[in-house]
Protein backbone atom coordinates (compact mmCIF):
# COMPACT_ATOMS: atom_id res chain seq x y z
CA UNK A 1 0.00 0.00 0.00
CA UNK A 2 1.78 3.10 -1.23
CA UNK A 3 1.38 6.65 0.01
CA UNK A 4 -1.10 7.36 -2.76
CA UNK A 5 -3.58 5.09 -1.00
CA UNK A 6 -4.66 7.29 1.87
CA UNK A 7 -6.34 5.59 4.76
CA UNK A 8 -10.03 6.42 4.98
CA UNK A 9 -11.32 7.35 8.42
CA UNK A 10 -15.02 7.53 9.19
CA UNK A 11 -16.10 9.82 12.02
CA UNK A 12 -19.55 9.33 13.56
CA UNK A 13 -20.40 12.34 15.68
CA UNK A 14 -22.95 15.15 15.79
CA UNK A 15 -20.70 17.74 17.38
CA UNK A 16 -19.87 20.22 14.62
CA UNK A 17 -16.85 21.67 16.44
CA UNK A 18 -15.39 18.19 16.98
CA UNK A 19 -16.04 17.27 13.36
CA UNK A 20 -14.27 20.33 12.00
CA UNK A 21 -11.36 19.65 14.36
CA UNK A 22 -11.15 16.03 13.12
CA UNK A 23 -11.37 17.18 9.51
CA UNK A 24 -8.61 19.76 9.93
CA UNK A 25 -6.37 17.46 11.92
CA UNK A 26 -6.82 14.22 10.00
CA UNK A 27 -7.40 15.44 6.47
CA UNK A 28 -5.44 18.71 6.29
CA UNK A 29 -2.54 17.85 8.57
CA UNK A 30 -2.29 14.06 8.49
CA UNK A 31 -3.56 13.48 4.94
CA UNK A 32 -6.15 10.87 5.80
CA UNK A 33 -9.41 10.87 3.91
CA UNK A 34 -12.19 11.80 6.35
CA UNK A 35 -15.78 10.57 5.95
CA UNK A 36 -18.36 12.14 8.24
CA UNK A 37 -21.70 10.81 9.43
CA UNK A 38 -23.83 12.94 11.76
CA UNK A 39 -26.97 10.80 12.03
CA UNK A 40 -26.72 7.89 14.42
CA UNK A 41 -29.67 6.05 12.88
CA UNK A 42 -27.96 5.48 9.54
CA UNK A 43 -24.41 5.25 10.89
CA UNK A 44 -24.29 1.47 10.57
CA UNK A 45 -25.40 1.54 6.92
CA UNK A 46 -22.90 4.34 6.31
CA UNK A 47 -19.99 2.29 7.68
CA UNK A 48 -21.11 -0.85 5.85
CA UNK A 49 -21.33 1.06 2.57
CA UNK A 50 -18.07 3.01 2.94
CA UNK A 51 -15.94 0.23 4.52
CA UNK A 52 -13.49 2.73 6.07
CA UNK A 53 -10.00 1.72 7.23
CA UNK A 54 -10.82 3.00 10.69
CA UNK A 55 -13.84 4.30 12.56
CA UNK A 56 -13.99 7.00 15.24
CA UNK A 57 -17.31 6.66 17.01
CA UNK A 58 -18.68 9.04 19.58
CA UNK A 59 -20.86 7.22 22.10
CA UNK A 60 -23.12 10.17 22.78
CA UNK A 61 -25.05 11.23 19.69
CA UNK A 62 -28.35 13.09 19.64
CA UNK A 63 -28.23 13.50 23.41
CA UNK A 64 -28.29 9.73 24.03
CA UNK A 65 -25.66 7.01 24.17
CA UNK A 66 -26.57 5.73 20.71
CA UNK A 67 -22.95 4.82 20.04
CA UNK A 68 -23.40 1.51 21.87
CA UNK A 69 -26.31 0.60 19.58
CA UNK A 70 -24.20 1.40 16.52
CA UNK A 71 -21.27 -0.59 17.92
CA UNK A 72 -23.54 -3.58 18.57
CA UNK A 73 -24.75 -3.56 14.98
CA UNK A 74 -21.21 -3.22 13.63
CA UNK A 75 -19.81 -6.06 15.73
CA UNK A 76 -22.70 -8.38 14.81
CA UNK A 77 -22.04 -7.98 11.09
CA UNK A 78 -19.06 -10.00 9.76
CA UNK A 79 -18.52 -7.32 7.08
CA UNK A 80 -18.07 -4.48 9.55
CA UNK A 81 -16.70 -6.34 12.60
CA UNK A 82 -13.04 -6.28 11.42
CA UNK A 83 -13.02 -2.47 10.94
CA UNK A 84 -10.67 -0.97 13.58
CA UNK A 85 -12.76 1.22 15.86
CA UNK A 86 -12.01 3.93 18.41
CA UNK A 87 -14.88 4.97 20.66
CA UNK A 88 -14.70 8.29 22.45
CA UNK A 89 -16.90 9.36 25.29
CA UNK A 90 -16.91 11.68 28.25
CA UNK A 91 -19.04 9.10 30.09
CA UNK A 92 -16.19 7.27 31.79
CA UNK A 93 -18.59 5.11 33.79
CA UNK A 94 -20.25 3.94 30.60
CA UNK A 95 -16.88 3.07 29.04
CA UNK A 96 -16.01 1.00 32.13
CA UNK A 97 -19.33 -0.85 31.98
CA UNK A 98 -18.80 -1.77 28.34
CA UNK A 99 -15.09 -2.61 28.69
CA UNK A 100 -15.59 -6.41 28.31
CA UNK A 101 -17.31 -5.86 24.96
CA UNK A 102 -14.66 -3.35 23.84
CA UNK A 103 -11.89 -5.78 24.77
CA UNK A 104 -13.60 -8.67 23.02
CA UNK A 105 -13.79 -6.81 19.71
CA UNK A 106 -10.47 -4.98 20.03
CA UNK A 107 -12.16 -1.59 20.25
CA UNK A 108 -10.02 1.20 21.67
CA UNK A 109 -11.73 3.53 24.15
CA UNK A 110 -10.61 7.14 24.44
CA UNK A 111 -12.12 9.02 27.38
CA UNK A 112 -12.82 12.68 26.58
CA UNK A 113 -11.22 15.09 26.72
CA UNK A 114 -8.30 13.31 25.08
CA UNK A 115 -4.98 14.49 23.81
CA UNK A 116 -4.87 14.74 20.02
CA UNK A 117 -1.46 13.07 19.94
CA UNK A 118 -2.97 10.10 21.78
CA UNK A 119 -5.70 9.91 19.15
CA UNK A 120 -3.23 10.11 16.25
CA UNK A 121 -1.04 7.46 17.85
CA UNK A 122 -4.04 5.14 18.28
CA UNK A 123 -5.14 5.71 14.68
CA UNK A 124 -1.69 5.00 13.26
CA UNK A 125 -1.20 1.89 15.35
CA UNK A 126 -4.64 0.46 14.62
CA UNK A 127 -4.41 1.05 10.88
CA UNK A 128 -0.94 -0.52 10.81
CA UNK A 129 -2.11 -3.55 12.81
CA UNK A 130 -5.16 -3.94 10.61
CA UNK A 131 -3.04 -3.76 7.43
CA UNK A 132 -0.73 -6.40 8.89
CA UNK A 133 -3.64 -8.69 9.68
CA UNK A 134 -4.97 -8.15 6.18
CA UNK A 135 -1.60 -9.07 4.69
CA UNK A 136 -1.44 -12.22 6.81
CA UNK A 137 -4.98 -13.28 5.99
CA UNK A 138 -5.24 -16.07 3.46
CA UNK A 139 -7.24 -15.08 0.39
CA UNK A 140 -10.72 -16.59 0.38
CA UNK A 141 -11.28 -19.62 -1.83
CA UNK A 142 -13.03 -18.65 -5.03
Amino acid sequence: MGDSQRARIAVINDDTAFLSLMHDLLQEEESYEVLICKEWDNAYEFVKREQPDLLILDIRIGGEEHGWTILNLLTLDPETRPIPTIVCSAAIQSLHEHQPMLTKFGVRALPKPFDLDTLLEAIERMIAESAQEGANATPPET
